[in-house]
């Protein structure tokens, strides 16, 4: 048996099993989901009929894209998620291939449907991201506005999408057809009370679970319709405005508002039942009411009238309203008094609190504006005014005689801003009263009169005075009800002149005290006493008298001599020097043994009295009351007076600042042993024209040292300068009194009488002039 091998050909392509292959599978399954097992048989042996599939053709991409073939099983399993909506149907070319050799692969193709089924998977979308919809507010129910839509990228049942409102129509104004999307609507819109309405839309499929978008937005806009008048927003209206206001000043803001929009809601203003006198003005855009003329609230103080705002809808509607301005005081008027001046007359002996006048002003404002108060503009403490009232009283007690008349400045001031005042005057005339007493110039008179003075000789004048006017204060002079000294004395009635009645006698009546009245004419009269006294001075009408006519005196002989050996005396009831007796011996004493003191009588022995000799000596003396002036240089007590000095300055003013003083003084005295001279050589230095300082060296020549204290000081006054300049042109002045205070300091003494001192004056004085001449004369 022959075995015979026969070498296969690849003369056999693979075949499937079917010419076609249709399925289906559902959108979004796992990734390797197995879909379709596809069979390719070969009748060549093993080695050509290794079969491999793979996709071909110009759906391979998408197919890879989508799918993949198990190359030897030929098993199609799911590559990613599959999305009908991306594709839903796929056609895939599969090709197998045996991988012959000989004499090459045969290979044969096969098509493969698909068909992805629906899942619900997708949301409904709506066509719009926001509806918009204008709708006036006055649109009829159940009136289409709108339509939406949604489409549902699903199929069949999944793709049918319902609509519902789930939010903003809480007030059911809106209502929306599920199938179409149809919104209506079904209530009245008010633009007024909601201008936009935002409704949020459902839209929901029919998928098993249901899908749904909730996303949906449609702004429904009311637009307006001029359906609302204006409205004011406060009424009536009432304001107040300052007379003093200028002209454009705001007064009140008329404010309305009108509910709708856009023209229906624009306004204009004017006024209603006003004049042309009225002074306001609208503002027809802003309705401020201001001033368009001068307000005088003494004039009008109210002004009542209307305002109108009107829409610029069509038709326009409008509204009115009442408005009362108030025109408010300014202190623009001063008070003015009734009268410009009053005139009064008080008696002086008025009580205090009389009432003396009211005063009245007035002034056209109000309240505290014509709030007047009064007051005097000068302080007058005898009166007061009550400053509410202007009435003036009297707070002290008046005196004619101080003062007469009295001029009242009264103002009246009113409490405004600024404050304005008026001002009166009030003349009050004083009527006097018989209050005042004469007085007399002095509190006491003294006078004298020689005793020898005939009857009716003038003795003195008493004088007073009584301040009250007329005959309250004419004066006259008495001694009724007084003492006029036994009738020795007589007044006149008129000049106050006390004369003598009778020869007086001044041993029998040395002196008088006499009481005087002075009178006045008053009803009733007042009276005041004076007391007056009057000496009677001495004649020399009594002659000396002796005691006794003979004196006989004893003296011892060997008496010393000088020794008194008798004391004379005589009387004169004469005073004064009528009664200083003079002693004289007038007969006896030749050769002269005695002598007698010319005053004190006292006689003294010249020569030793020898009783062998001589034992009875008979001597005449003389008394004389006759007074002789004693020689200057006999009286004791003018060796005390002060010295009278005359001095002589003579000056030479070299500049302002230096000058040089020749000073010579002599100082003469009573006392012939008190005669000294000074010589002076000061420096002058000048602050001013007005201010000098004097230092010089002042040497005293005396015949005594009569400077015994250490320091001395002493206050000069010049009495009287008179300087004589001479300048171009000539001119003489006069100073006044001026003033020096000097220091004196001795130095050192020269032969116990001749001292040297320091002074240091510092003198007021005019300087300045180049040559003065000063002549003073000082004690």
């Amino acid at each position: 048996m022959v075995a015979i091998t026969v070498s296969d050909r690849n003369d056999h392509s693979p075949i499937f099993e079917q010419t076609e292959y249709r399925e289906t599978i559902r959108e979004n399954v796992e990734e390797g989901y197995p879909i379709l097992q596809l069979r390719a048989t070969d009748l060549d042996s093993p080695t050509n009929a290794n079969i491999r599939y793979r996709f071909i053709g110009e759906s391979a991409v998408t197919a890879r894209s989508a799918f993949e073939i198990d190359p030897r099983s030929g098993l199609i399993t799911t590559r990613g998620i599959v999305d009908r909506e991306v594709n839903e149907r796929y056609t895939l070319q599969v090709e197998a291939s045996d991988q012959g050799r000989e004499p090459g692969p045969r290979s044969a193709t096969v098509s493969v449907h698909i068909t992805v089924l629906d899942e619900n998977d997708n949301v409904p979308q709506f066509s719009q991201k926001r509806y918009v919809v204008a709708v006036r507010e006055d649109v009829r129910p159940h009136s289409e506005i709108l339509r939406v839509s949604a489409s549902d990228e699903d199929k069949d049942v999944n793709a049918a999408v319902h609509y519902n409102i789930i939010s903003g129509n809480s007030r059911g104004q809106f209502a929306i057809d599920s199938v179409t999307g149809e919104i209506q609507v079904v209530a009245p819109l008010d633009f007024e009370s909601e201008r936009e309405y935002t409704l949020r839309l459902r839209a929901q499929d029919n998928g098993r679970p249901p899908l749904s978008n909730n996303t949906g937005i449609v702004s429904v806009q009311v637009t307006d319709v001029n359906d609302n008048p204006p409205i004011f927003v406060s009424t009536p209206f009432q304001a107040t405005v300052l007379e003093s206001a200028p002209i454009g000043h705001s007064i009140l803001h008329i404010q309305a508002i009108d509910t709708d929009s856009g023209d229906n809601a624009r306004l204009e203003y004017r006024l209603t039942g006003t004049g042309t006198d009225t002074p306001f003005v609208i503002n027809a855009a802003t309705g401020w009411v201001t001033v368009s003329s001068e307000l005088d609230r003494e004039s009008v103080e109210h002004y009542f009238f209307g305002v109108e705002a009107r829409d610029y809808g069509a038709p326009p509607l409008s509204a009115t309203a009442s408005v009362t301005i108030t025109v408010m005081d300014v202190n623009d008027n001063r008070p003015e008094f009734l009268q410009k001046e009053y005139f009064v007359r008080l008696n002086e002996d008025a009580a205090v609190g009389t009432s003396v006048v009211s005063v009245t002003a007035v002034d056209r404002d109000v309240n505290k504006n014509a709030r007047i108060t009064y007051f005097l503009e000068d302080n007058i403490p005898q009166f007061r005014i009550d400053p509410a009232t202007g009435a003036i009283t009297l707070q002290a007690e008046l005196d004619y005689e101080d003062q007469m008349t009295y001029t009242l400045a009264i103002t009246a001031r009113d409490n405004g801003i600024p404050q304005k005042s008026d001002t009166t005057y009030v003349e009050v005339n004083v009527n006097d009263v018989n209050d005042n007493a004469p007085q007399f110039l002095s509190p006491r008179y003294q006078g004298g009169v020689s005793e020898d003075a005939p009857p009716f000789t003038s003795v003195l004048q008493i004088s007073a005075t009584d301040r009250d006017a007329h005959a309250n204060g004419r004066v006259q002079y008495t001694f009724q009800n007084g003492e006029d000294g036994d009738g020795d004395f007589t007044i006149e009635p008129t000049s106050g002149i006390v004369r003598t009645v009778r020869r007086l006698d001044r041993e029998s009546v040395p002196f008088y005290e006499l009481t005087a009245f002075a009178v006045d004419r008053g009803v009733p009269p007042q009276r005041t006493p004076v007391h007056i006294q009057v000496s009677v001075m001495d004649v020399n009408d009594n002659a000396p008298v002796f005691p006794a006519d003979d004196f006989e005196v004893q003296v011892k002989e060997n008496s010393a001599v000088g020794s008194v050996v008798a004391q004379i005396t005589a009387t004169d009831p004469d005073e004064g020097p009528n009664a200083q007796i003079m002693y004289q011996i007038v007969e006896g004493n030749i050769p002269e043994i005695f002598q007698m003191d010319i005053f004190s009588g006292e006689l003294t022995s010249l020569i030793d009295l020898d009783y062998e000799t001589r034992n009875e000596y008979v001597i005449v003396v003389q008394a004389t009351c006759q007074f002789y002036p004693p020689p200057l240089f006999s009286a004791p007590f003018l060796s005390l007076s002060s010295s009278l000095i005359l001095s002589l300055f003579l000056s030479v003013f070299l500049s302002l600042s230096t000058s040089l003083y020749l000073f010579l003084s002599i100082s003469p005295s009573l006392t012939p042993s008190l005669i000294s001279f000074s010589l002076c050589l000061p420096l002058s230095v000048c602050f001013s024209h007005s201010l000098c300082l004097f230092v010089y060296l002042i040497l005293f020549l005396s015949l005594f040292h009569f400077l015994t204290l250490p320091l001395s000081l002493s206050l000069s006054v010049s009495c009287l300068f008179l300087y004589l300049i001479f300048f171009l042109p000539l001119s003489l002045s006069v100073s006044v009194l001026s003033l020096s205070l000097s220091l004196y300091q001795p130095l050192f003494s020269l032969f116990n009488s001749a001292s040297l001192y320091l002074s240091v004056s510092l003198t007021i004085c005019p300087a300045g002039s180049p040559l003065c001449v000063c002549v003073c004369v000082c004690v």
